[in-house]
């Protein structure tokens, strides 16, 4: 029985809570409703998307596309002029803006900011450090590897930088450019709009989009207009730079195809068909859900990355390419700064070649940020700034300079021994990693793992891309309706088959690297003020407790005992609250009415384990909060099964601990009889009443939910 559908808007009312550490408030936000119409009547499907970024967005995405489609070459004209232009009047900013991402990341993992953790105090990372690295990898560069790794540096040495310099030299800076393009600075780009992102959403738990990382400027405006056009540029940059890249990688796919023999000639409907399977897989990857399908394509399609490159290294020329790696590491480090600066400014004939290529990757990027970035963020929280700086930074950074090294310098080894055979095919970029792998023993098997390789990259591209979209498109939300996957993977595919079919693609790719200067000078914003952000956080969290937190005075000693050499029951917590925190909230709240003060008493159970909460209301900062719950801790066998601590007799040790609104981490409270868990809530809040009392601490106190109403 089919049905039709059609939109409907209106408002929904959501409720926000952070589990036990925030009051629970009701927002009315608009989002879309889609209707199917069938013979039964009217059936309504949820969606998160929001209409006031939905819509603009697709008006924008769509009157760009056409007029990539419709007129693709006076398109490409208008675009590839003011490309130029702005290429040569402001290729300064590209160079001073990446260069500055770098040294800021540097710094920042080298101070005392670098142990500020992406979430919680306590809080754990979501993804195995395995999981998190494979993910990195595939969402940031992986087809770009398969697609520049022969074809950069045997480019550049068809039409060196400078061409009056010795064969060696011009092999040893084709290397070193290949490496500048893909090395640090790259992942210095992705690193700051990701580190941006993460920090705001899962330490001051904002939606994780880009509008967040605007929070110290914006404030509650992050809700409202200027929040909206962030995500409505962030949502056309994602779904303009997925297009094209999806849109090269299936015309290399085809390439490969075509030399394993599997295609005979070159064929649009070949084109459509790769586009179709690989984005129906990607789909069905994204429906499967990120923390599953794009796990396990992630980390296969690494293993079948590193065997290709392993069966290279050992067929080729090994010690060759094992003493170039060792020489472009010194090479790449040594000139790593003046590369970092280089503009060309005293050699005006190399500016063509820069612009080219230098400008043109960096601007290309950028443009790639808000997906990258925003990507990294959503699956990095738990992690310190440190761990995610190191690994963002320097893991993809040596493996790309190991995959350059291993394809680039075996390339131009094969060049010479085949008198020029690649050097001569250089403007078939498409073709060139397969030309190489011909010369190579089992080449009808390394082309064919290629291929696969290449087509795993470009579905989770493609799968990372849906869930970017729909994060964007959702105002940062993490799940979404399977149906609103297969939305966004259907536009991606009609996109880039009509622009492949009108020539199109290259226009909507310049237009896309145009968009990266504006956004460039919007990240070093951003970096600022991640650094304000990260200053408060550290002032607030460092700031010492009262000198008096010694509360026993050695009373009630053989209890205390007791309670040391035995394990806690669940039932113990339940007694802690009901007899102890229940009775001293109490108090404590008839104490705050003589004073003036309201506060509320709290009380439940969360996944079984019980919790009491004194939450005192503080209108638009954020409330204070002090909260006593249940942890669970595993006691080792061997000191259960031991007769020294007889007591001890259960693998699970049950405590009550305390937790707080911000975030910071709790203690036990185990031993705390009422009178002092009285005393330790009175320390609390007087903390509480210093931190609100000083201004420069308003930036985190300041209640993000309640203004959003």
């Amino acid at each position: 029985m089919g049905h039709t559908g059609i939109y409907a808007f209106g408002d929904c009312v959501r409720r926000i809570g952070l589990g036990r550490f925030a009051t629970v408030v009701e927002l009315r936000i608009p989002c879309v409703y889609a209707w199917g119409v069938s013979k039964g009547g009217f059936l309504l499907y949820r969606t998160n998307l929001q209409k006031n970024i939905v819509i603009p967005s697709l008006i924008i995405i769509a009157s760009v596309a056409l007029g990539c489609i419709v007129v693709p070459e006076g398109a490409k004209a208008v675009l590839t002029f003011l490309k130029q232009e702005l290429f040569n009047s402001f290729s300064w900013i590209y160079i001073l803006s990446v260069a500055f991402f770098f040294l800021f990341l540097v710094v920042l993992c080298l101070g005392k900011l670098g142990d500020i953790r992406l979430g919680d105090d306590d809080e754990e990372p979501e993804y195995s450090f395995f999981s998190w690295l494979c993910m990195l990898f595939s969402a940031g560069m992986g087809i770009g590897l398969m697609y520049f790794g022969v074809a950069e540096p045997i480019s550049h040495l068809s039409a060196p930088l400078h061409s009056m310099a010795s064969p060696v030299v011009q092999t040893k800076e084709a290397m070193l450019n290949t490496l500048f393009h893909w090395g640090i600075h790259a992942w210095a780009i992705y690193g700051i709009i990701g580190l941006s992102l993460a920090y705001f959403g899962f330490r001051y738990r904002l939606p994780v989009t880009i509008r967040s990382g605007f929070y110290p400027l914006l404030k509650h405006r992050i809700y409202s207009t200027p929040g909206t056009i962030i995500d409505i540029l962030a949502l056309c940059a994602t779904i303009f730079g997925l297009t094209t890249t999806l849109g090269f990688g299936a015309m290399q796919l085809h390439a490969g195809l075509r030399e394993v023999g599997a295609l005979s000639g070159v064929s649009f409907q070949s084109l459509i068909f790769i586009i179709l399977l690989s984005i129906g897989a990607a789909v069905l990857s994204s429906i499967s859900g990120v923390g599953k399908g794009l796990r396990y394509l992630s980390q296969g399609n690494l293993i079948l990355s590193i065997a290709l490159m392993l069966f290279v290294l050992l067929t080729g020329p090994t010690v060759y390419i094992l003493a170039a790696f060792t020489e472009n590491i010194g090479y790449y480090l040594t000139h790593i700064v003046e590369l970092s600066f280089r503009t060309f400014a005293y050699e005006s004939t190399k500016e063509e070649w820069f612009t080219s290529w230098t400008i043109m990757y960096w601007a290309w990027w950028i443009s790639w940020a808000p997906f990258v970035g925003l990507f990294i963020a959503k699956i990095s929280r738990g992690r310190t700034i440190r761990e995610f700086v190191v690994c963002v930074l320097l893991i993809p950074t040596v493996f790309n300079l190991l995959w350059m090294t291993v394809f680039g310098n075996g390339a131009i080894w094969m060049d010479a021994q085949t008198a020029g055979m690649l050097t001569q095919a250089a403007a078939e970029t498409d073709r060139l990693l397969f030309l190489f792998l011909n010369q190579l023993p089992l080449p009808a098997i390394t082309s064919l793992i290629a291929i696969l390789v290449i087509a795993i990259f470009f579905i989770t591209s493609a799968d990372s891309g849906i869930f970017v979209i729909n994060s964007i498109a959702s105002q940062g939300k993490s799940t979404f309706p399977k149906w609103q996957s297969i939305l966004w993977g259907s536009m991606l595919a009609v996109l880039a088959i009509g622009l492949l079919y009108s020539g199109g693609l290259e226009a909507l790719q310049t237009m896309t690297v145009i968009m990266a200067l504006p956004f460039s000078l919007i990240m070093v914003v951003m970096a600022f003020y991640l650094l304000r952000g990260l200053w408060v956080d550290d002032s607030y969290f460092s700031r010492n407790l009262s000198k008096s937190t010694a509360y026993w005075d050695g009373k009630h000693w053989q209890a205390r005992l007791k309670k040391v050499v035995s394990t806690g029951k669940l039932e113990d917590v339940r007694a802690f609250l009901r007899d102890v925190a229940a009775p001293a909230f109490e108090e404590l709240q008839a104490e705050f009415a003589k004073n003036g003060i309201a506060a509320q008493i709290r009380s439940g159970e969360e996944d079984g384990l019980p919790y009491c909460e004194l939450i005192v209301e503080s209108g638009r900062l954020r409330d204070f909060l002090y909260g006593v719950g249940c942890k669970e801790h595993a006691v080792s066998k061997m000191v259960v099964s031991s007769d020294l601590l007889p007591k001890m007799d259960t693998v699970d040790d049950f405590e009550p601990v305390c937790y707080f609104a911000d975030g910071r981490r709790g203690y036990s409270l185990k031993y705390m009889r009422r009178e002092e868990l009285l005393t330790d809530v009175l320390r609390q809040y007087e903390r509480y009443i210093r931190m609100i009392a000083n201004s420069k601490h308003n930036l985190y106190l300041f209640d993000k939910k309640n203004e959003e109403t």
